[in-house]
């Protein structure tokens, strides 16, 4: 047992199955080549991966959702953390590339995750997940703006888009509360992390929808990124 883990699992009540899982997600983010990250020693990935993914239960709204949508889910950070730590939580890993797809199905199969799985679409594409999620999570994915554009349209009437973030130019978070206000979206709650070894400037973004998704959304796949709304021209 690396001491970081059961020291997170004592800070955040993690059962101790969840706690065997995570240790399984660490290994193979160690061993398996075609995980999709750089951070693969198990002493910097249960901080880098494990200890960031938590924090987002910070969050009240996270805390407390019950269906959560992981988009861009890569190695699967938040989202796997999530489910292992939280086993009444649906978890949904959205991801578009294929082989990425690959290693998340063997790692919820590896982990005995069965509160988890994946949707191998683009968020846009997603149909399923419309108007279906608590909450939205993201963590190295987008700015902001785009980040906002994915979200809205698969969150339920009060539900929550967490955005894990460094410290964004002012620019991007004025751009990310301007497709908040055309989305439905408020502008950001920002929740600073206490800095840690390798995340010095960790914030979370955090929007909620409190308003219908208005009348051309979500627009085509790749247009979000393409065009993305800004605060210079979303009046």
């Amino acid at each position: 047992m690396i001491p970081r883990l059961q020291e997170l699992a004592g800070q955040h009540d993690i059962p101790a199955a969840g706690v065997e899982q995570l240790e399984t997600l660490l290994d193979l983010l160690a061993r398996d080549e075609t995980a999709p990250t750089a951070i693969r020693d198990p002493a910097h990935a249960v901080e880098a991966h494990v200890a960031d993914a938590l924090s987002g239960l910070a969050v009240p709204e996270l805390a407390a959702a019950r269906a959560v949508a992981d988009l861009g889910a890569g190695a699967g950070i938040p989202g796997l953390v999530l489910a292992a730590a939280r086993p009444a939580l649906r978890v949904v890993e959205v991801e578009s590339t294929g082989r990425k797809c690959a290693f998340l199905e063997r790692a919820i199969a590896a982990m005995g995750l069965a509160n988890a799985q994946v949707a191998c679409s683009r968020a846009e594409a997603w149909a399923a997940g419309r108007g279906a999620c608590d909450a939205v999570t993201a963590r190295a994915l987008a700015p902001l703006p785009v980040l906002v554009e994915y979200a809205a349209p698969l969150l339920r009437d009060g539900g929550a888009l967490i955005a894990w973030k460094g410290a964004p130019e002012p620019s991007e978070a004025a751009d990310g509360d301007a497709a908040a206000a055309v989305l439905g979206l408020a502008p950001a709650r920002i929740r600073r992390v206490p800095p840690r070894p390798g995340a010095e400037h960790r914030t979370l973004y955090v929007y909620l929808k409190v308003r219908s998704l208005p009348n051309g959304y979500p627009r085509r796949p790749g247009i979000a990124r393409k065009r993305p709304l800004r605060a210079s021209t979303s009046r």
